[in-house]
């Protein structure tokens, strides 16, 4: 690209930042390489910077000079990606022990959290949203039930059919999780909290907690109760034997529009239907 530039469009331009970011840029798209790797590639930019501007291999202490400069910009870059995505890893690491204890509660619905995120996380990529959003899908996919850790163990145990008392306690789990994240502030920004308090809303209008309808409901929260419902109808529950994967996508083709976003679970039942 940096030649491209140098002799074609801007032969008079001085392209040293050009070069700078590449070898940036090759320090983040290659963070995972052995060290051997990046000096090798650094060396290489070197002599194409060389070569264009030059015509020639500089003196060696100029060279020398350059290509500790690019190798200090890379390992830094290299350094900086890495230092990311532990971090980013650290926090999935804490959410999903955080999901798993929430889980744990009741071993019918164990995993329950981890699958949801996952087939959301299947519509996310399927509808080519960008990694930033997918990622936020799945970690407000592991959150979604938060909220239950303030339900009473009896009931989410229960066997039989729920009061309308112990109903109305249950449907509170989406306002009392968005009580207890509302805080963090990265939440607020990237849509995990829309997850956390719309994902029971229905297409119709007839879903809880605000009788959201269509497309007021947000999007992320519309991907959302597609995922919940379907590892629900394909779950072992106290109540019920699972639905067949069958059962379960007529079952969702049947809801589109009452329930379900119609575009959404289109896609969700493609993604299936491609799954052995």
């Amino acid at each position: 690209m940096n030649t491209i530039i140098y002799v074609f469009i801007f032969p008079e331009f001085d392209t040293y930042a050009f070069y700078l970011l590449s070898v940036v840029f090759l320090g983040i798209g290659f963070s995972k390489k052995p060290l051997a790797v990046l000096i090798i590639l650094c060396t290489m930019v070197v002599l194409l910077r060389s070569y264009v501007e030059f015509k020639q291999i500089p003196p060696m202490d100029s060279f020398l000079t350059l290509w500790c400069v690019y190798v200090i910009m890379t390992l830094i870059a290299t350094r900086m990606e890495n230092n990311y995505q532990k971090r980013r890893e650290v926090t999935f690491d804490l959410i999903s022990a955080l999901t798993k204890s929430l889980d744990s509660r009741d071993t019918y619905t164990a995993r329950h959290s981890e699958k949801v995120a996952n087939y959301a996380l299947k519509i996310a990529k399927e509808m080519k949203l960008s990694s930033e959003q997918c990622d936020a899908i799945y970690v407000g996919g592991l959150l979604h039930d938060i909220g239950k850790i303030g339900v009473p163990e009896y009931i989410l145990t229960n066997t039989g059919r729920l009061s309308d008392e112990e109903f109305k306690i249950i449907q509170k789990h989406p306002v009392i999780g968005y009580e207890t994240i509302k805080h963090i502030s990265a939440f607020n920004k990237n849509g995990i909290m829309d997850i956390v308090l719309y994902h029971h809303e229905k297409y119709d209008g007839t879903g809880y907690p605000e009788g959201l309808k269509g497309e007021e409901i947000p999007l992320y929260a519309r991907i959302m109760a597609i995922a919940d419902s379907y590892d629900a109808m394909t779950s072992t529950r106290v109540y019920r034997k699972p639905l067949s994967k069958e059962s379960a996508i007529n079952e969702i083709s049947k809801k589109k529009g009452i329930h379900f976003d119609p575009h959404i679970a289109d896609l969700f039942i493609g993604i299936l239907n491609r799954e052995k």
